[in-house]
């Protein structure tokens, strides 16, 4: 509580990590940002009926699974793979429209042969 105004404040923090790099598909390396996996998947879950909530846990598990491997550098591919795992459990249009801008879907039936993996048991 805070002792001039009164009022309750909450304080959040986060594990420090280590500083982790992401190679790129051109082998540039840049440092990690959630911000940009969110902004993926935000895109990804638009107008489709999933909370802010569950994106934010789904965040937080994606993040730790990517730092729980303990590499200081991972590559951007392995990063996508992971976030469509979590999508393909969360929702099947937001995991559609992720790998489509993803996997870089060239034709109708390279974007079939995806949507045939989800369909499967």
């Amino acid at each position: 509580m805070c002792d001039a105004c009164g009022k309750r404040f909450t304080t959040y923090e986060k594990v420090e990590t280590i500083p982790l790099s992401v190679i790129k598909k051109d082998q540039n390396r840049e440092q990690y940002d959630r911000a940009k996996i969110q902004a993926g998947i935000l895109r990804a879950c638009y107008k489709r009926p999933i909370s802010i909530e569950k994106i934010e846990t789904m965040m937080d598990s994606i993040e730790g699974e990517i730092f729980n491997t303990e590499e200081r550098e991972i590559p951007s591919t392995r990063i996508g793979e992971v976030v469509m795992e979590h999508l393909k459990d969360l929702d099947a249009v937001a995991y559609v429209r992720f790998a489509s801008v993803y996997r870089e879907f060239k034709d109708v039936s390279t974007f079939m042969d995806e949507l045939k993996k989800f369909m499967e048991p």
